[in-house]
């Protein structure tokens, strides 16, 4: 260990802080990636899926939530959905073109929207993967309503009935398909 680098222990993660107290997360959750991937998080809000982001560095994550709200001063407003996309792409660009990961923090349970995914990572000629959080509907329900947005329970279920199965996604031609349900997660305590 360097001067310059210290292990510190935050909330049950692994953390590292460098020069100037820059933290990068260490992810509990053992997922192996080709360096550069474009990672697709796919699941019903409420699923879990910028929890698991928030294990990796903030700069990994493009996330259409985070775009509307900076156009509209609201995550929740569908109108900004082009502009957020087209953000979205710019910075998806901007990061595959460099060879660093992605992970792609929105619900992508509609086929249309992964094909765009997938043409940006073969047009930089990056690896592919998806993690499809196949989280019970009941418990996707029940995460959505301690969120601090809340999500209309009509719009979640019909989000969840849209989740493609682990062979579609590999049919679509995602290099590396997870189940987070197969992913180990760590005990507590």
């Amino acid at each position: 260990m360097t001067d310059h680098e210290a292990m510190v222990r935050y909330d049950q993660l692994t953390t590292r802080v460098y020069e100037e107290r820059r933290i990068t997360p260490v992810s509990p959750i053992p997922l192996t990636l080709p360096a550069g991937s474009l990672c697709a998080l796919i699941g019903a809000p409420g699923s879990g899926k910028s929890t698991f982001a928030a294990h990796y560095p903030d700069t990994w994550r493009v996330c259409l939530d985070t775009y509307r709200g900076l156009t509209t001063d609201s995550d929740a407003d569908q109108s900004a959905t082009p502009v957020a996309a087209e953000i979205q792409t710019l910075i998806l660009d901007a990061r595959l073109s460099r060879g660093l990961n992605v992970l792609v923090d929105s619900t992508n349970v509609f086929p249309h929207v992964r094909a765009g995914l997938l043409a940006r990572a073969r047009y930089w000629q990056r690896p592919t993967a998806a993690i499809l959080f196949d989280v019970p509907l009941d418990t996707t329900l029940a995460q959505n309503q301690a969120r601090p947005r809340v999500v209309p329970t009509h719009v979640v279920r019909e989000l969840y009935h849209h989740l493609p199965s682990v062979q579609q996604l590999k049919t679509e031609g995602f290099g590396v398909v997870c189940r987070i349900s197969n992913l180990a997660l760590p005990t507590q305590g």
